[in-house]
C-alpha cells in the first residue's frame, strides 16, 4: 500500500501541474482562433498585451483592481467549500460599504480607532446581509441563490433610498456621495514609482491567511468541508448542518464586506453614485478560476486585472472591445473543463492501479494457502 500512496502523491503533483498547463494551451489556441475570426493577428495581440502590461504604472494598476476582486473571490469560495452559490456577493459588499462609509464619515476618531470601526461595520452589514439567506435556507427551505439575487436588488434600492441629499448623502455636482472620511480614516499607502500600491493589499493578504488556515488547518474547516461534501454523512458524524449553513453564509457575507473597503479607504473616501458595481459577480469567475484555493484566487485576480488593463491598450491598436470579456470567458471554460478532464483521467488510473494490486495481493494469498495446505497433507 505504501508503492500506492507514494504513486498517488506523484499523480497528485502531475494532476496541479497538467490540468493548468492544459488550460492555458487550450484558452491561448481559442482566443487565438476568436482574434483570427475579427481579421486580426492574434500574436501581435498578445505582444502588445505583454508589453504594456509589463509596463510598472500597468502592474500597479492590476495589483491594486486585483485587491478587491480577490476579496470577491474569498467571499464566494468559503460558500462553494461549503457547496453554497453565495451569487450576492455584489449586493452584500455595496450595502457594507455604503453603510461603513456613513458610519466613517460621521464620526473623526484617531486612526488606530476609525479605521478598525469603518472595517467593523463594513464586516457586519455584510455578515448580516448575507445571513438572511443562511436563515431562510435553513428555516424555509428557499434556495440561496434565488434569496441572494432577490437581496441584491433590495440592496441596490436600499442604497439609492439613502443615497439622497436629504438623508444620508451630500450633492457634489452631479453627484451624491456619504460625507467624506476624514483623514485618520484613510488606509496607507505603499510608495511605489509612478503610482502608490494600496495599502488594503495587506487586507487581502490577511484574509488569505485567515482562509486557509480556517477552513483547511481547523475543526471547523473540515465540518464545512465535510458537510459541502455530504451533508447526511456530516449530520451523522454529529455536525449541524443548519448552523453550518448559516456559520458561512456569515463568514461569507462578512469577507463580502471588505470588498469596498480598498476603493472606500484608499480612492473615493466616500460612497457615491459612481462606486463601483459588478465586483461580486467578477469574484464568481475568478473563484472558478482559482480553483477556491488562496494562491489560485490570487493569480487568478492578477491574470483578471492584467486582462482588463491590457484590454485598454487593445482597443487603441484597433482590436473590438468585447476581445477580453471573451478571452476572459474562455480562460474559465478552460480551467474549470481542464480540471475535470484531468481528474476524471487520474481518478480511473488510480482506479486500475488499486485493481491490479488487490488481485495480486489476492493471487499471492492463495498461492500461500495452497502450499500451506500441501504442507499439512505431506
Amino acid at each position: 500500500m505504501s508503492r500506492l500512496k507514494n504513486r498517488f502523491g506523484v499523480q497528485a503533483v502531475l494532476q496541479a501541474l497538467a490540468a493548468p498547463a492544459l488550460a492555458l494551451l487550450a484558452a491561448f489556441l481559442l482566443s487565438s482562433l476568436v482574434i483570427m475570426v475579427t481579421g486580426k493577428d492574434p500574436f501581435h495581440a498578445f505582444f502588445v498585451m505583454v508589453d504594456f502590461g509589463s509596463k510598472s504604472d500597468s502592474q500597479v494598476w492590476i495589483i491594486n483592481k486585483a485587491i478587491p476582486y480577490y476579496l470577491s473571490a474569498a467571499a464566494v469560495a468559503i460558500g462553494f467549500r461549503m457547496n453554497l452559490f453565495n451569487i450576492g456577493v455584489d449586493g452584500q459588499y455595496r450595502v457594507a460599504a455604503f453603510f461603513a462609509a456613513v458610519v466613517g464619515g460621521a464620526v473623526t476618531l484617531p486612526g488606530v480607532l476609525q479605521i478598525p470601526l469603518i472595517i467593523l461595520v463594513a464586516m457586519a452589514v455584510g455578515a448580516l446581509w448575507a445571513g438572511i439567506a443562511g436563515v431562510l435556507k435553513t428555516t424555509r427551505g428557499v434556495s440561496e441563490v434565488i434569496t441572494t439575487i432577490m437581496l441584491n436588488s433590495i440592496a441596490g434600492s436600499l442604497i439609492g433610498y439613502f443615497l439622497a441629499e436629504d438623508k444620508l448623502a451630500v450633492k457634489d455636482g452631479n453627484l451624491f456621495h456619504t460625507p467624506t472620511i476624514p483623514d485618520s480614516g484613510h488606509f496607507f499607502l505603499i510608495p511605489t514609482d509612478p503610482d502608490p500600491v494600496y495599502g488594503t493589499v495587506v487586507v487581502a493578504a490577511v484574509v488569505g491567511l485567515a482562509y486557509w488556515f480556517v477552513l483547511g488547518r481547523t475543526r471547523f474547516g473540515f465540518d464545512l468541508r465535510a458537510v459541502g461534501r455530504s451533508e447526511s454523512a456530516a449530520s451523522a458524524s454529529g455536525v449541524s448542518v443548519r448552523r453550518m449553513v448559516v456559520t458561512s453564509m456569515l463568514l461569507s457575507g462578512a469577507v463580502a464586506g471588505l470588498v469596498g473597503i480598498p476603493t472606500l479607504l484608499n480612492k473615493s473616501f466616500s460612497y457615491g453614485t459612481d462606486f463601483p458595481t459588478g465586483v461580486g459577480f467578477t469574484g464568481i469567475a475568478i473563484a472558478l478560476l482559482g480553483r477556491n484555493h488562496p494562491v489560485g484566487m490570487a493569480l487568478a485576480a492578477l491574470l483578471w486585472g492584467f486582462l482588463e488593463r491590457t484590454g485598454i491598450q487593445l482597443e487603441f491598436e484597433g482590436y473590438a472591445q468585447e476581445i477580453v470579456g471573451v478571452m476572459q470567458g474562455i480562460i474559465v471554460l478552460c480551467v474549470v473543463i481542464a480540471y475535470e478532464i484531468v481528474r476524471r483521467i487520474v481518478l480511473r488510473r488510480q482506479q486500475r492501479e488499486v485493481g491490479a494490486e488487490l488481485s495480486a495481493r489476492a493471487g499471492a494469498g492463495a498461492e500461500d494457502g495452497t502450499e500451506q495446505k500441501a504442507g499439512a497433507t505431506a
